[in-house]
């Protein structure tokens, strides 16, 4: 295959398989749970090709709750572990409300973001996010 039918290609596969808009503003976030607690609330907003990473680190073993509110349906997440190239969970086909056993202890990525059709359009999704681990 040419140059420019593998990229024709990847383009392609990246349009129907689900994966989020490539970011233009990628705000990252380090999330810590207030002492005495095992889980937090946060509530913000992306826009557009905008997106914001939220790292938690939890331990093999633990279970990480994770719930995604937003009025916009486009507004999804996904959670991956420490250096994994793929999503361990993928809100755009798994929902909006995640249950995970963490395979292995390290700081883990929970990517909020807007899919490409609302992206497109310049979309604003105020959402509410809700991690909990136990």
């Amino acid at each position: 295959m040419t140059y420019r039918k593998l990229t024709r290609l990847a383009a392609l596969l990246m349009m129907i398989s689900g994966a989020p808009a490539i970011a233009d503003d990628i705000r990252r976030e380090t999330v810590h749970f207030a002492p005495g607690t095992s889980g937090s609330t946060i509530k913000s907003r992306v826009k557009g090709y905008d997106s914001v990473q939220y790292s938690l680190g939890v331990k093999a073993g633990q279970r990480m709750s994770v719930q995604l509110d937003s009025s916009n349906a486009s507004l999804y997440f996904n959670i991956t572990a420490p250096g994994a190239s793929e999503a361990l969970y993928n809100g755009s086909i798994e929902g909006n409300g995640a249950s995970v056993v963490i395979p292995s202890s390290g700081k883990y990525v929970i990517d909020v973001y807007l899919m490409r059709n609302a992206a497109r359009r310049g979309e604003t999704a105020d959402y509410t996010l809700t991690l909990y681990v136990e």
